[in-house]
């Protein structure tokens, strides 16, 4: 069924808590309504997330809201995610507007500038409407968060001020989920309240049949008509994930033992951007195990990748403070190889330096000094879609650089990437076992990943994109199936 729509229509995605589902629901139903003939544009006016990704007028918005444009068949916009949020410690973050930084901010400090964002957030909510059938909204965290609800611009305060009805979504795998909807209920005051229009359940596992009950309950309770029951979607493994929460499970492949190649990532306290392993977690032939705080970086690992980072010299403390430099140096001795992204490639030279205190109190530090390089923390903030071909195998590469700081050195000499515009990246050692580079999304290339895999004793089959657009599409199907779409569309009127 096509349904032709005015441009006002939209429908918001609030959860019962964090990591219920919402962004993934959000790119289905995005992918589902594109596939129905409608214009169709995903927003979410406040993210928090290390997990970035660069539009193509050179801002930065979290990395679900680009996932969800691809839903949609369309480029990412600084519209999309006019408030980003980027953690660099465990009370403050980066706050990223339209795509630009603007400053950093404690967390009680952010609570009270809130209410100033809400006209950026409302006018970029105006120019998707102006352009789209339907706008899909994501909220952030819960509504039932009200200590927080003064100023709100992630939830009821938007829905609110934007006139956007609201679907709530409760996750039945965490366990409590006719509690945390019946609690949200209890906690809502009763115009917002009114203004959710119902319920979806998500991640269910089993019968659906055994959940009848529980369904009644939540109505009665509640006077929320539920939406559909959604089962846990397997398929969600080939997409990115949205933020480190993510992290606390298995991903990929895991520790595959007839695994052929070994990979090992060490999670740093402010990891950023480890959807650049993606592509290697679905090899069948990779094991990519991502490595806990307190846990030795596994002796059998072929290749350590460091990963990006929102705070490289913070990380590279937290780093040795694991033991992970005496795992890595002593990996490298064997004859391991060794790989660094961005922050990663940062912390393999010989010295870290941060004169202006861009990224907390000024100072310097050493690296690991597996590259003879060093880096220089300084603005501006480079982010920019690039593309080119990795030097050793001449085979095509593309992706997104988001860094501060330059970095040089006799290694440079020798780097890992020929960019356009005769620009190089990245460096390496001699023998080619150490390298490092700022390019994001390097695996997503099929032909470079294969290479690199086939030179570590693998090989690869996998077409990335094909992949993840199967996904996708497969989610979308699965969502037309269980998911009252009509409904939700006519509410969305």
């Amino acid at each position: 069924m096509t349904f032709g729509a005015p441009a006002s229509r939209a429908i918001m995605l609030q959860g019962t808590g964090s990591d219920v589902g919402k962004s993934l629901l959000v790119a289905g139903l995005c992918r589902a309504l594109v596939r129905r003939g409608l214009t169709v544009r995903p927003f979410k006016p406040q993210n928090m997330s290390n997990n970035a990704a660069v539009t193509a007028d050179g801002g930065e918005i979290g990395r679900a809201q680009a996932l969800q444009a691809r839903a949609c068949g369309v480029a990412p916009s600084v519209h999309m995610n006019p408030v980003l949020l980027k953690p660099q410690s465990d009370i403050g973050s980066q706050v990223v507007v339209r795509g630009v930084v603007v400053g950093t901010a404690r967390a009680a400090d952010y609570q009270a500038r809130k209410r100033e964002l809400l006209g950026t957030v409302l006018d970029s909510f105006g120019r998707l409407k102006a352009e789209a059938d339907i706008v899909v909204v994501e909220g952030a965290g819960s509504p039932a968060e009200v200590n927080l609800r003064a100023g709100d611009i992630a939830n009821m305060g938007f829905a609110t001020a934007a006139g956007v009805p609201v679907l709530l979504v409760g996750d039945i795998d965490r366990g409590g989920v006719i509690a945390s909807l019946v609690g949200t209920h209890a906690l809502l005051p009763p115009d917002e309240r009114e203004r959710i229009k119902g319920f979806l359940i998500n991640k269910f596992r089993g019968d659906v049949r055994l959940f009848d009950e529980g369904l009644r309950v939540i109505e009665r309770h509640t006077g929320w008509r539920g939406f559909g029951v959604v089962p846990w979607l397997g398929e969600a493994a080939t997409l990115p994930a949205e933020d480190a929460v993510a992290l606390d499970r298995p991903r990929g492949n895991g520790e595959g033992g007839g695994a052929a190649i070994r990979i090992a990532v060490p999670m740093l306290s402010r990891i950023a951007n480890f959807d650049d392993f993606d592509p290697l977690a679905q090899e069948p032939g990779v094991a990519l195990t991502m490595v806990p705080p307190g846990q030795p970086l596994p002796a059998d690992a072929d290749v350590v990748i460091l990963p990006g980072t929102k705070a490289t010299i913070a990380d590279l403390v937290f780093l040795r403070a694991q033991g992970w430099d005496i795992d890595l140096l002593a990996h490298w001795r064997r004859g391991g190889r060794v790989l660094g992204i961005c922050g990663g490639y940062q912390m393999l030279g010989r010295r870290i330096a941060d004169p202006d205190g861009i990224e907390g109190p000024p100072g310097e530090i050493a690296g690991l000094g597996l590259l003879d390089v060093e880096t220089v923390m300084k603005g501006p903030k480079v982010l920019e879609e690039a593309r080119g071909t990795e030097r050793r195998s001449g085979e095509a590469v593309a992706g997104y650089e988001m860094h501060m700081g330059r970095t040089d050195g006799p290694d440079r000499v020798r780097p890992m990437l020929d960019l356009a515009g005769g620009v190089t990246d990245g460096a390496g050692t001699a023998d080619g076992r150490v390298a490092g580079c700022y390019l994001h999304g390097l695996f997503t290339a099929d032909g470079f990943r294969a290479v690199w895999l086939r030179a570590l004793g693998g090989g690869s089959d996998l077409a990335y994109g094909v992949a993840v657009e199967r996904a996708l599409d497969a989610i979308a199907d699965r969502l037309e199936g269980v998911v009252d779409v009509d409904g939700l569309l006519a509410v969305a009127e």
